[in-house]
This record gives structure tokens, C-alpha cells and sequence, in this order.
């Protein structure tokens, strides 16, 4: 059986997941569709404009899981923004693992996405993928599938739920546990402690790109809450409610604004304000 890291190409004009019910609706359908194909999966993590996955299975299953979580995503995108085709063009690269180190480094390569992003300062503290699964001291609390009528759990999930096992357990915050379907035992054998863990956190790449890049270039908010903070900020500064009805000398100080208020650099500027990135610089050069 063959192992592949699975990566998505980071959309630099839009994004995946623009508000917390987008990344529920998003990690429900990670575990529906590995139910669906039958497809394991042993860590991921959904970003804002991106996902990366750890899979076992041939080529031709893993990418046949990515091309249809992305049409179930999308179809759920199109119902709540009226966006269609959204992640048609977003590439999908996939790398062969080979070796139980490459396996290690591939999962704390994963994992320390949102740490390399500086939205938390370990995986553990970031909710959406496989942070603060493996080694956990902490038995995952939540209500039973059973539990939960047919209509309510089809409206939570966005699918049909009769393939899932009665016994997986949903969060509180609304989401399929990874634990129901995550490969927890295969990775933990894989890295035998939770300090062979860590030092592979530690030694990653992500985490060398952390280092390197000082503190003030980092965003300090996530791109959701610049998202959230920019219809109040385009009605009290421009009197307009979206940032396309804006002028370019509009546009050139609300991104001003928000430089300002949360400290954020020209990608995190051109992905929120969907624009693309040479955009975004040049009315950032004119702010």
C-alpha cells in the first residue's frame, strides 16, 4: 500500500474557508467522503486558502478522494456564496512517501502549517485537522451519531448519512471527531513517543520557515477575522458594503486600514480582499 502527502496550491485571490461554519462544513466532509471511498487517512489540515492530507492508498484512489471532496465543498460553497467552478483550477500536487522517516516528516510537515502561519504556536491549539489528535492525555467528549435524528445530522453533514458509523462521536464545536476516522494508532506506532514527535515538529521545515521569518512579517489575526472586520470598516470609512464597490483610491486606504489594524502583509491582503497578489501590491505601493 503507498503513502502520498497531498497538497492543494494556495489560492492567492480567494479563499477555501472564509468563517468558522466553512471549516465545519469542510472537516464533516473529510470524514464523509474517507467513509465514502473507503480512503485512510492518516493526518490534515484545512487553511484558509489551502489543505494538505497524509493518505494511504493507490494514486488513483487518493486523487479520486480530493477531486471529490473538492466537488462536495464546492457544491456547498456555490449554495451559500453563489460561487460556481470555485476550486475547479485550484492544482492538486501529490508526492510519494517512501520510509518511516519520510512518513514522520511528511506528517510534521502537516501539522505545522498553522504554527508556520503564526496563527497558534503549536499544531495542538489549532481545531481544524489533526493538531491535537495524536499522544492526546484528553478523551474526545461529543454526541453520538445515533444520537442525532436524520434530518439534523444530514443538515450538519451536507450527505447522506447512512454510510457512517453509528458510533462516531460529533464535537462541540460541530464537527466529526478526526479521531472516528483519523489513523491515530498507525501514526503514534509510527513515531513511537510523543517526544519523537515533537522533534519532528520541531525539525520540519514549517517550523524552519517560522524561525527565519521575524515576527512583524507574520499576519498577528487570521484571515477570517480580517474578513469579518471588512463590511464594518468599508460602511464606516466609504459608506458602501463590499469591498468591489469601492473606487481604487477607496480600495487603497481600506488596505491601508488594514495593514494598520491588524498588521497583515500584502498576501493575506490580496487573499481576503480577493484580489491577486501583484494587485494588492500595487495599491498597497500607492497607500
Amino acid at each position: 500500500m503507498e503513502y502520498w502527502l497531498v497538497s492543494t496550491e494556495h489560492l492567492e485571490d480567494r479563499l477555501w474557508f472564509r468563517d468558522e461554519e466553512d471549516f465545519r462544513v469542510a472537516m464533516n466532509l473529510v470524514a464523509v467522503v474517507s467513509c465514502a471511498l473507503g480512503i485512510d487517512i492518516l493526518a490534515f489540515v484545512l487553511m484558509s486558502n489551502h489543505v494538505h492530507f497524509v493518505m494511504r492508498g493507490d494514486r488513483e484512489k487518493v486523487l479520486e478522494y480530493v477531486n471529490e471532496f473538492k466537488r462536495r465543498y464546492s457544491i456547498y460553497l456555490n449554495s451559500r456564496y453563489g460561487v460556481k467552478e470555485y476550486l475547479r483550477r485550484n492544482d492538486v500536487h501529490l508526492l510519494l512517501i517512501e520510509g518511516e522517516e519520510a512518513m514522520e516528516r511528511a506528517i510534521a510537515y502537516v501539522q505545522m502549517n498553522p504554527v508556520a502561519a503564526g496563527i497558534c504556536a503549536h499544531p495542538a491549539l489549532y481545531p481544524w485537522g489533526t493538531g491535537n489528535v495524536f499522544f492526546s492525555q484528553v478523551k474526545p467528549t461529543g454526541k453520538l451519531l445515533a444520537d442525532i435524528p436524520n434530518r439534523p445530522r444530514m443538515r450538519l453533514l451536507h450527505s447522506e448519512c447512512g454510510i457512517l458509523p453509528e458510533e462516531w462521536m460529533v464535537g462541540e464545536e460541530g464537527f466529526l471527531l478526526p479521531q472516528n476516522y483519523v489513523k491515530v494508532r498507525a501514526v503514534e506506532a509510527c513515531f513511537r513517543s510523543p517526544n519523537r514527535m515533537n522533534y519532528f515538529l520541531n525539525s520540519s521545515s514549517k517550523a524552519k520557515k517560522r524561525l527565519e521569518v521575524s515576527e512583524e512579517k507574520l499576519p498577528a489575526f487570521r484571515d477570517q477575522v480580517i474578513l469579518a472586520a471588512m463590511p464594518d470598516l468599508c460602511k464606516s470609512l466609504f459608506q458602501k458594503n463590499t469591498f468591489q464597490e469601492l473606487k481604487v483610491s477607496e480600495q487603497t486606504e481600506l488596505l491601508r486600514q488594514l495593514r494598520y489594524r491588524f498588521s497583515s502583509n500584502v498576501n493575506q491582503l490580496a487573499r481576503v480582499c480577493g484580489l491577486s497578489y501583484p494587485e494588492a501590491a500595487r495599491l498597497m505601493d500607492c497607500a
